[in-house]
Parts: C-alpha cells; sequence; structure tokens
C-alpha cells in the first residue's frame, strides 16, 4: 500500500508542471500498476499453498497414527478373549480334576485325552499371545516411525515459512534501498516496484536512448551507475535485462533491421554498463533478451500507450534454491 500511496502521490505531486498528456499516461500506469500489484498477491499465495501442501501431509501421517492405534485396540480386544477362554479353559480343567479324584476308576483315558486337548489348547494361547506381542512391537515402531516423520515434516514446514518470510523481507529491503538510490530519477521515467515474486526497475526509452537509437543517454547511465551500486551489495540475486519497443516499424538504416534487433541491442547496451559500473558483479548472474513490440504493459493504441511500452526492464529475482532444497529434502 505504500508503494500504491507513492505511485498514487506522483501526479499530485507534479500536477502543476506537467501536460495533460503526460498526467494521463501517470494515470494509466497507476492503474496497471495496481493490477500488478494484484498480481504479485496471488503468486505469493501459491507459496502459501506449498505451505498448506505439507501441512496436509502432517494431517495425513496423523489419520495414520490413529488407526494403527485403533488396529492395535482390536489386537487388545482379541487377547483379553483369548485370556477369557484361556480363564475358561483353566476353570473346566479343575473341574476335570475334581471329577478326576472323585471317579478314578474307568476316567483315565478321557483324563489323559483332556489334559492332552487342554495342553494343546494352552499351547495355541500362548503362540497367539506371541504372535500378538510380537505385533505390537511391530506397530510400535512403525508408530515412532511415523512420528518421527511427522516431526521431520513439521521442522521442513517451519523451516520453509521461515525462508520464504525472510525471502519476502529481502525483496522489499532491495526494493526499497533501489527507490531511495533511484529517487532522483522517479519523474524522469524510472519505476520500481516488488511483482510476481520479483523486483522489477522499469525505465522508459526516453531516459535511457534516443528514438530508434541503442547508445544510453547521459542521464541514463548515470542511473546505471546508481543501480549498479546496489545491484554489486546483493550477492544472491539473478539479473534479467529484457529491452521493449512499441509496434511502430524500425526506420534506421544500420545493421539492426527491426523492432527484435533494437530490443535486443538495447539490452545488451544496459548489461554492458551494469558491468562496467558494477565491476563486482558476476556476469554470470546476468541475462539479456528482447521482446520487440511482443510483450507491452498497455494496448499500443495511443502515443501515450506506446510511450508506456518504449521501456527497458532489469528484473531481480531471488534464489530460491535453498528453499526448494528445504521442502525436496
Amino acid at each position: 500500500m505504500k508503494r500504491l500511496t507513492f505511485v498514487l502521490a506522483i501526479p499530485l505531486l507534479f500536477s502543476s508542471c506537467v501536460t495533460l498528456g503526460k498526467y494521463e499516461a501517470l494515470e494509466n500506469k497507476n492503474a496497471q500498476l495496481r493490477r500488478e500489484y494484484n498480481t504479485s498477491q496471488s503468486e505469493l499465495s501459491d507459496l502459501r499453498d506449498e505451505n498448506a501442501n505439507l501441512q496436509r501431509q502432517n494431517q495425513a501421517l496423523s489419520t495414520q497414527i490413529t488407526d494403527l492405534n485403533d488396529m492395535r485396540n482390536k489386537q487388545n480386544d482379541s487377547i483379553a478373549l483369548l485370556k477369557q477362554r484361556m480363564e475358561n479353559m483353566k476353570m473346566g480343567y479343575d473341574t476335570i480334576i475334581e471329577n478326576y479324584n472323585q471317579r478314578l476308576t474307568g476316567q483315565s483315558q478321557d483324563l489323559n485325552r483332556t489334559t492332552g486337548l487342554l495342553t494343546a489348547r494352552t499351547k495355541e494361547l500362548a503362540d497367539k499371545e506371541a504372535a500378538f506381542q510380537a505385533k505390537e512391537q511391530s506397530f510400535k515402531e512403525q508408530e515412532n516411525a511415523l512420528r518421527a516423520k511427522q516431526a521431520e515434516l513439521e521442522k521442513k514446514e517451519a523451516d520453509a515459512r521461515k525462508a520464504l518470510a525472510a525471502k519476502e523481507r529481502e525483496l522489499e529491503n532491495l526494493r526499497s534501498s533501489l527507490n531511495n538510490a533511484l529517487v532522483g530519477f522517479a519523474d524522469k521515467g524510472m519505476n520500481v516496484e516488488t511483482r510476481d515474486g520479483k523486483v522489477y526497475v522499469s525505465m522508459d526509452s526516453k531516459l535511457l536512448f534516443p528514438s530508434a537509437s541503442w547508445t544510453v543517454s547521459k542521464e541514463g547511465i548515470e542511473a546505471i551507475k546508481t543501480l549498479a551500486k546496489v545491484l554489486e551489495q546483493n550477492t544472491d540475486l539473478n539479473i534479467m535485462v529484457e529491452g521493449h519497443t512499441d509496434n511502430a516499424a524500425y526506420k534506421g538504416s544500420t545493421a539492426v533491421k527491426d523492432n527484435w534487433d533494437l530490443s535486443v541491442m538495447r539490452a545488451t547496451s544496459i548489461v554492458k554498463l551494469l558491468l562496467q559500473h558494477g565491476p563486482a558483479i558476476d556476469p554470470t548472474r546476468i541475462e539479456a533478451s528482447g521482446h520487440a513490440e511482443f510483450a507491452p504493459k498497455v494496448p499500443n493504441d495511443t502515443p501515450a500507450n506506446k510511450a508506456l511500452n518504449r521501456r527497458t526492464e532489469i528484473i531481480l529475482t531471488p534464489k530460491m534454491s535453498d528453499i526448494l532444497n528445504l521442502i525436496d529434502k
């Protein structure tokens, strides 16, 4: 909201010294920035959905533990039933012994048969109890493993949330640093904003290049010098420089033949200046690309809109490998 308030304040600050056409262009740009801000919020929501997915995994593990506990309770009921049967059989055995004592004559064979049956049943019960204890031990081991996995997932989730929050703070701090460093160029066609989890430094062509040229103006060089110093201090960023044009056909007479060539040449001119004035910047962090007129911010239907589309954007992306490693482990 601070960024939107700043953007909304610009037309008011300069309404006394700009033409109606420039004022309308700033109004259009302000509306576009609102839409892009909403888009960035949606992307951040996707990252939060990843954290929600970890929470769902955690819930699934809790459900498995509950199922194991239910199985253990059923086994406890089963062993209790077997023990009861054993007690009943022991009672029967005592009755048989008592009858045996009362009727010794002619009942030895029946007694031996009953004793053998009781012994077999007792062994069967002992075997079942041992099997149950082994199964219960296995269940406990599975439960401990699941609890350990649950704790691991909870730690990953917490670490991922912390890392994500840290990246968001880094982006906001970078945006604030760039705004402070480039404040002198804010009214000359330079804008800094966060969008899609990235920081965009957008510069109108009127600040950087003469018409149909890729040679950076003196004022543009000063802006690039300032930007390079900030980027030297932020080493954990990937840098993409994108050149954009409007849909007017290129009419130069050089080796550059069309808007594709022009947008690429402008992007590479900015890259070279960044490396020249920021010698500490690792060249492997930088990419240059041209989009010609095929990635407009607004329709190319008015001179003001065409001016908005003639721009160079420096897109700064934090390296997310640490967060991805936390999730993939």
